[in-house]
């Protein structure tokens, strides 16, 4: 793009084409090298994902003296398994169960725990989610098609640039035998967030 050229309005488009205009305007005008960009976006989508989490989640059902670590300092627990960093410095993991059910928000912006979660998905960063997940909890969970008994009781925790959670689920029934990479299996991003349970086998 030459410096002449009027400078794209991105005000009017979708998220998805303003980022790509975004992405376009500062590779042009050579501030930002597109190959660095895309092996950043391949390591978060491919390598990282949410992989790492379900390993850690499913470390913590195979191994009682593990989950107790990693529930008394999430940093030093997730580091033992070589996943560290990356938003994940001041890790709090909070434990699902039959009657408490924890969901994860960060009201003011989307902080998130990269090393173990990957990419913050699009709903997360949203303001009808920032907001709604505070007010309504049990709605917005029904709305992911994670509809809970009455008398479970959803805890709300709220991330920060100081603080990040991790929620680790609730060990599916008859999941006794299998492996720990056939439980990562059963363990998605959104479990890990607390807006939906891990899969059953």
């Amino acid at each position: 793009m030459a410096h002449d050229d009027p400078e794209p309005d991105l005000t009017a488009l979708h998220l998805g084409q303003r980022v790509d205009q975004l992405e376009t305007l500062l590779v042009d005008k050579g501030l930002v090298d597109r190959a660095a960009l895309d092996a950043i976006v391949d390591v978060y989508e491919n390598e990282v994902g949410p992989r790492n989490g379900a390993k850690v989640v499913a470390r913590a059902w195979t191994d009682p003296a593990y989950k107790q670590r990693l529930l008394a300092d999430g940093p030093a627990a997730i580091a033992e398994l070589g996943f560290a960093g990356r938003q994940s410095e001041h890790l709090v993991v909070v434990e699902n169960g039959p009657k408490v059910h924890n969901l994860i928000v960060c009201t003011l912006c989307s902080c998130y725990p990269w090393a173990l979660l990957g990419l913050p998905p699009v709903w997360y960063k949203s303001a009808p989610y920032r907001s709604r997940a505070v007010i309504d909890p049990r709605g917005v969970l029904a709305d992911f098609g994670t509809v809970l008994d009455e008398d479970v009781e959803i805890r709300v925790w709220d991330s920060s640039a100081e603080i990040r959670y991790l929620v680790l689920p609730e060990r599916p029934a008859e999941t006794a035998g299998l492996s720990e990479d056939q439980l990562a299996d059963l363990v998605s991003r959104d479990a890990m967030i607390g807006v939906a349970k891990a899969s059953n086998p």
